[in-house]
Formats: structure tokens, C-alpha cells, sequence
């Protein structure tokens, strides 16, 4: 009798706690360096993936079914010793209501990455430190990651995420690693967080809630008032970029949502998208190749 107690007392514990925020998976490109096989490179893969998917990111209770599908593709392009170099191509997702869908939210290539990394080493974030480059860009890409989900589900729902992110630029920014400081050009960790959280780009998150919680979400149940509702989020964007042209914000939005925009608007019932197809060509014109297929 004291076993089946202590039986249901252990499955009662592990139905109570509290699954992990993501659900990444991890890819590293190691055939530039002309050796890819090497076993730094597939211990290096086990550990991340580890890292990302076993830390506890927030005090938010996420169900398996809730956690965030990513991918982080790393390519070595170089390395000596334990210096590292290569990008950083980050993707995530979250899913449709009512569909198998998984709906892009986030589509970085992080070009300015560098680290230094020995075979097994710890992998440890804290908040307050910097004390490796690979913990500090994964860190900042997965905040921006919680954020983008949560602005999605609820207006300005990100904010706190984009703090943290924001904590990570500045701890970070006192190395000598590129993608942390202002001067490290357009396209940098920096720029991104800088505009996310940025009163200029409010409608940048008034459109991602839009786009998703009453565009996307309502596909299934209807339509029309859902492709409107996109339509509208689109128009959010332009006046952005009416304010910040060619924003690194923006780009990275169309990175991650221009296959499927002109998806969502090839089919089904018609609307006026007289509005739209100027808007995207006025946002994204290097994207006009993915707008000149809408054709409803």
C-alpha cells in the first residue's frame, strides 16, 4: 500500500511541474571549416540543445503542448583553438487556433557572431554577468523569441521579454564581441531591440496581435474578417515605415512572413486588396516578387 501511495505521490509531482518554455532544436553547419566532423561540433550541438530546452527562461507555467517550436541553425565558418566563428540563423513559430498551422513569428540571421567555447563547458545564463558570448546571443535571441509569442497572444504582451533582451545588450555590450553597441551597425542585435522597444514602433506590436490573435486565429471560423484583419495589421506596419523606412525591424518581419502573407491572400474569399498590395510594395518592395502572386 505505501508503494502505490509513493507511486501516486511521485506521478502527481511530475503532472504538476512546470514544462520548459521551448522547443528547439539545434543545427550546426560545420562544413565550411572543412571539418565537420569533428566531435567538438557534435558535443557542441547536444549541449545547446540541452541548454535551450532545460533552462527555466520564465515564471510562466507552459504545458507541453505550449511550448515554442525554434531552430537554431549555426554554420561554423571558422575556428582556432576554442575562437569560433560563424551566424546564427534563428526561426520560431507559434501555432494557428483550430489548425496544424504554424504561423512564422521570427526569422533572424544573425551575422555578427563570434564565441569562445571549450568541449563540455558549462553553459550557464545569468541575468547580471557576461561571462560568454554563445550564452549571452542565445539568451538574447530566445527573450526575443518569448517576446514575439507573447505579442502575439496579447497586446504588448512581449514587453517584459524585450527588457530582459534589452539587460542582455547592455550587460554584453561592456565585451569586445560586434552585435551589442550602436556602432555596430544596422543589421545588429542592438538595432533590433533598440526599435522593439521603442515607443516609434508601438504599431509594430499593435499589428503583431492583430495579425495573429484576430487575423490568423479567426481563419478557421471565418475568413474573411480574418484576411481584413491582416490587411489591417499591414497598414499598422506602413505607418511605421512611413516613420523609420527600411526599419531592421520590419525587414525581419517580412524575412519571416512574406511566403505566407501572400499565401493567406492567394486563396479562399476574396477581399479588397487594392490597399494592401500597396502598402507591401511600399514596406517590402524587395519582396515584390512574393506580392505580384496575389492575384485575388
Amino acid at each position: 500500500m505505501r508503494k502505490i501511495l509513493f507511486l501516486v505521490t511521485v506521478l502527481a509531482g511530475l503532472g504538476s511541474m512546470k514544462a520548459q518554455e521551448l522547443n528547439a532544436t539545434v543545427t550546426i553547419d560545420a562544413q565550411q571549416t572543412g571539418q565537420p566532423n569533428f566531435q567538438v561540433f557534435r558535443t557542441l550541438q547536444q549541449q545547446l540543445t540541452e541548454f535551450l530546452n532545460n533552462t527555466t527562461w520564465t515564471n510562466r507555467e507552459f504545458k507541453n503542448q505550449e511550448r515554442i517550436d525554434c531552430n537554431f541553425t549555426l554554420i561554423i565558418t571558422g575556428f582556432e583553438s576554442t575562437f569560433f566563428e560563424g551566424s546564427l540563423q534563428v526561426q520560431a513559430s507559434r501555432p494557428v487556433y483550430g489548425s496544424i498551422y504554424d504561423s512564422p513569428i521570427y526569422n533572424y540571421n544573425d551575422r555578427q557572431f563570434s564565441f569562445d567555447y571549450s568541449e563540455f563547458q558549462p553553459l550557464v545564463f545569468n541575468i547580471n554577468t557576461f561571462d560568454s558570448n554563445l550564452v549571452s546571443v542565445l539568451a538574447y535571441h530566445v527573450y526575443t523569441i518569448l517576446g514575439l509569442d507573447a505579442d502575439t497572444f496579447s497586446l504588448n504582451g512581449g514587453q517584459e521579454y524585450f527588457d530582459i533582451a534589452k539587460q542582455i545588450v547592455n550587460t554584453a555590450a561592456s565585451s569586445n564581441f560586434t552585435g551589442w553597441k550602436a556602432t555596430d551597425g544596422t543589421q545588429s542585435r542592438f538595432r533590433y531591440n533598440d526599435a522593439i522597444i521603442s515607443n516609434v514602433y508601438q504599431e509594430f506590436h499593435d499589428a503583431m496581435y492583430t495579425y495573429h490573435r484576430l487575423g490568423m486565429d479567426l481563419m478557421e471560423s471565418n475568413q474573411t474578417e480574418a484576411k481584413q484583419k491582416i490587411i489591417d495589421a499591414i497598414a499598422n506596419l506602413k505607418n511605421v515605415n512611413d516613420r523609420r523606412p527600411n526599419s531592421y525591424l520590419l525587414r525581419t518581419f517580412f524575412d519571416a512572413k512574406s511566403d505566407e502573407i501572400e499565401a493567406v491572400f492567394s486563396g479562399g474569399p476574396r477581399v479588397d486588396i487594392n490597399s494592401l498590395i500597396e502598402n507591401l510594395n511600399r514596406i517590402a518592395p524587395t519582396r515584390r516578387s512574393n506580392w505580384s502572386n496575389i492575384k485575388l
